[in-house]
């Protein structure tokens, strides 16, 4: 089969085209014909070394959209069903396989473009919105880096829950309509965001942050984090670490929250059955959509991911395998 490999860690360049061997399953595992895979920004991590050591050579990718075409014995999926999936061994690849307990059926009204887009971003929001952050309808609320897959479907998701005020921000304001037109009230730069939470909220700042950039945007998010506040942090694509001092929280009541699907997907996947479940509905009914910023061929990984670092789109990147 073809898949997307890497020998070395390094920029996209690293990323080739080549054929390899196709996997084989064991019990409770199922291999699933890739129809599009997402690219994420822990592919870049990945591809990068940030996340440990590789075992060459490597492949990247979190999530899939395809069809099952082997089983295990007794597995309570068939040849033939239409599935998303959190794969074991990277997703950039014509063929890949998965554990049973992170595969999740898709109905057919649903196209493995559109689910493709969603597993990571869509199961992952969800559960930050509403078991993390657990927001309230009362709540004022930032997200950082709307303008992205995951910051896209937070704020359709907080939109959808009917939460008060949704301030969204983004390292360019070229983006400020695209965040709109999803459901924002404000959007702000990362410069300015701080100043502005504080004047729309009568200097009390907001009662929930989401923070995947960390860095300095973490310290600048606390200086606008209400008292009894939470910052729900799950990521950081600047690359640096945020920092924070006890005194910021034990004074003023405020939370500090970790999430990682990675995680989770690996210590506790019970966990994301009734999220897929949830969001699937909610993607069938067409209650909340991933805008697609552009579809690559599985051959050209390596232009998706410089896009992605690029940070010049909107939405989310697909691979067409």
């Amino acid at each position: 089969m073809k898949a997307i490999v890497q020998s070395e860690f390094g920029d996209a360049n690293v990323l080739t085209y080549s054929d390899v061997e196709r996997p084989k399953i064991r019990g409770g595992e199922c291999l699933i014909k890739v129809a599009y895979t997402s690219v994420n920004y822990a592919d870049i991590k990945k591809r990068n070394g940030n996340k440990g050591k590789g075992h060459f050579p490597l492949m990247v990718g979190l999530d899939a959209a395809g069809t099952i075409v082997e089983t295990s014995v007794e597995s309570p999926f068939s040849i033939g069903d239409r599935v998303i999936a959190f794969p074991q061994d990277g997703s950039y690849a014509e063929y890949v396989i998965a554990k049973e307990s992170l595969i999740f059926k898709i109905p057919d009204s649903l196209s493995f473009e559109q689910a493709a887009a969603m597993p990571t971003v869509s199961i992952l929001s969800y559960m930050l919105l509403h078991e993390i952050g657990q927001v309230q309808h009362s709540d004022t609320i930032v997200i950082h880096s709307a303008a992205g897959g995951v910051g896209s479907m937070l704020v359709q998701l907080a939109k959808l829950t009917g939460v008060h005020k949704i301030i969204g921000t983004v390292g360019n304001l070229d983006k400020a309509n695209y965040v709109r037109e999803l459901g924002v009230d404000s959007v702000y730069t990362y410069d300015t965001f701080t100043e502005e939470v504080l004047k729309q909220t009568s200097n009390k700042g907001a009662n929930i942050i989401f923070d995947s950039i960390a860095g300095d945007v973490t310290s600048l998010s606390l200086d606008c984090l209400a008292l009894y506040g939470t910052l729900v942090q799950f990521g950081n694509s600047s690359g640096k670490a945020g920092t924070f001092k006890t005194s910021d929280v034990h004074t003023s009541c405020r939370t500090i929250k970790g999430f990682s699907l990675g995680t989770t997907r690996k210590h506790d996947p019970a966990r994301l059955a009734p999220v897929a479940e949830k969001v699937i509905e909610l993607f069938k009914t067409k209650q909340i959509t991933l805008p697609i910023a552009q579809v690559f061929p599985l051959s050209e990984a390596a232009e998706a991911h410089s896009l992605m670092e690029s940070r010049q789109y909107e939405g989310k990147i697909l691979l067409k395998v």
